[in-house]
């Protein structure tokens, strides 16, 4: 598969690239900064230099075309204030579904976080991107032109995956190490039957594959 991942630089993108180049796709990731190129190349993906929040629909459809697959995996990031949560976690979701449409990407992938509600009450910075991320999940459950899948992670960590997950609609709170949630979205990419769910995802006692098999219903 060609799969172009919109956050390449980001701490689970870098991850998932090289999985995913590891299992011989053909990867691209989206980063808006040309010195981040290296990093991208040696996790085996093909950098493409593109800032989400000042591009048009039709420049970032140009990076999809031919694409089997779309992740959105951007983040404003921590440290970030209440204008870029609603320019990165909303806004860039909204163009790269649109981008994805009007590319003909069907298969879409959106990280979340575990609390996104487009109703969730409260003005700090953690309510806004909460309410962010909820309004952009709503947006690309809205577009029958998707087969998509939304995955909302507990807790990021750094340590080590496990390999280990607790994957379903609903988990309640848990953390869960980053190489980890990379795994999952790789597994994800090559099982079209989870399309349509929102799913929770912290560690457990499941092997991930199996995990996201039975999600899949098989």
């Amino acid at each position: 598969m060609r799969i172009v991942i919109a956050g390449g630089h980001g701490q689970i993108a870098l991850r998932l690239e090289r999985l995913l180049a590891a299992r011989g796709n053909e990867v691209a990731g989206i980063i808006r900064k040309a010195e981040q190129g290296d990093d991208l190349r040696t996790a085996g993906a093909e950098p493409v230099v593109l800032d989400l929040e000042s591009a048009s629909v039709e420049e970032v459809a140009e990076s999809l075309r031919g694409a089997d697959a779309a992740v959105f995996a951007a983040g404003a990031g921590p440290g970030s204030g209440v204008q870029r949560k609603d320019s990165v976690d909303k806004g860039a979701a909204v163009l790269f579904a649109d981008a994805a449409v009007r590319a003909g990407v069907r298969r879409f992938l959106i990280v979340s976080s575990m609390g996104a509600d487009p109703e969730h009450q409260g003005d700090e910075v953690f309510d806004v991107y909460l309410r962010a991320k909820g309004e952009a999940d709503a947006y690309v459950r809205s577009l029958d032109s998707l087969d998509w899948t939304i995955l909302r992670p507990g807790a990021l960590k750094d340590d080590a995956g496990t390999g280990l997950v607790r994957l379903e609609a609903r988990t309640g709170r848990g953390a869960v190490p980053r190489e980890d949630v990379a795994a999952v979205l790789a597994e994800l990419l090559e099982s079209p039957a989870t399309s349509g769910l929102t799913l929770e995802l912290i560690s457990g006692s499941t092997p991930v594959s199996v995990a996201v098999k039975a999600v899949a219903g098989n």
